[in-house]
């Protein structure tokens, strides 16, 4: 069974925005683990930015290198 790589707080980045509103958020932190779906585990994720909360797999998101955080 997969395992979750990404922990609870970490940052990510969505890899694609295709399909999505252009109002939609492409950084959100991870706020919890979900079970897995299609082989891929899936996580809940939030951006306070924009108040937005969605689920999504681990195939569609990347993390955030502490170097971009800080630009």
């Amino acid at each position: 069974m997969p395992i979750h790589r990404f922990p609870i707080g970490q940052t990510v980045r969505l890899k694609s925005m295709k399909g999505l509103s252009p109002k939609a958020a492409d950084v959100y932190r991870i706020t919890a683990f979900l079970p897995v779906r299609d082989n891929s585990p899936q996580y809940r994720m939030r951006n306070d930015d924009v108040a937005q909360e969605r689920v999504t797999q681990e195939i569609d998101i990347e993390p955030i290198s502490a170097r971009a955080d800080a630009e």
